[in-house]
């Protein structure tokens, strides 16, 4: 049991939040307005594939479903890169079980440009801590990352694709993110139910899908 990017980014917004996401995911109510915000992001994600031309998607499913297959998309992954494949959607990547799948990489002289892509008009600190994630996670699987651009959505919708050089900040979250990713690891483990009290980060920077659980202990 590995931390993903959303693991990570949910466990350091509250510690229990990935606990219960792991323990308890019976509990996980997704709004409706949220859900059709996550769609929307999917939609733009798939869109912004195609922003460098031709590419090639990483993604399988277990057969039968519509459940990533990680191991197979690390295999498939592996075979692109050491092809040389120019634009690489969804890679994916996995280090000690924690594990990534990076939007866009396109092939540069040295390495690979990542392009994370966010369905929003500017960039935010999560978008670069999410970026950072990523690149400490192909860092370790010892791909050469030049830039990192966070792709955010502009006004003109018949090239909606704004480029945001993040490099050197995403970069610089590396240690960081090293410092905190053994520990959710151990702690997702814990058979006990993590304590912590209900505060700002029930919905900050977003309202956690098990908010009425924690909210409802408290009456």
């Amino acid at each position: 049991m590995g931390i993903s990017k959303t693991d990570f980014m949910r466990g350091m917004q509250c510690v229990k939040m990935l606990w219960l996401d792991k323990h308890k995911p019976n509990l996980k109510v997704i709004p409706p307005v949220v859900q059709k915000r996550l769609d929307a992001g999917n939609d733009f994600g798939d869109r912004a594939m195609a922003m460098f031309g031709d590419y090639e998607e990483m993604t399988v499913y277990r057969p039968g479903t519509t459940i990533p297959d990680t191991k197979a998309m690390v295999e498939k992954t592996k075979e692109h890169l050491a092809f040389g494949t120019p634009v690489i959607c969804e890679a994916a990547f996995v280090n000690y079980n924690n594990y990534c799948a990076a939007d866009i990489l396109r092939k540069t002289e040295t390495g690979y440009d990542f392009y994370e892509v966010k369905n929003s008009p500017g960039v935010y600190d999560q978008f670069i801590k999410d970026a950072g994630f990523q690149y400490y996670i192909m860092a370790r699987c010892n791909v050469k990352i030049d830039r990192i651009y966070i792709v955010t959505h502009g006004t003109d919708e018949d090239n909606p694709f704004v480029l945001n050089d993040v490099t050197n900040d995403a970069k610089g979250y590396y240690n960081w993110i090293n410092d905190h990713i053994w520990a959710l690891n151990r702690m997702q483990k814990e058979r006990n139910e993590i304590n912590v009290e209900p505060g700002i980060q029930c919905t900050q920077p977003y309202e956690c899908w098990s908010y009425e659980y924690c909210h409802k202990e408290r009456e």
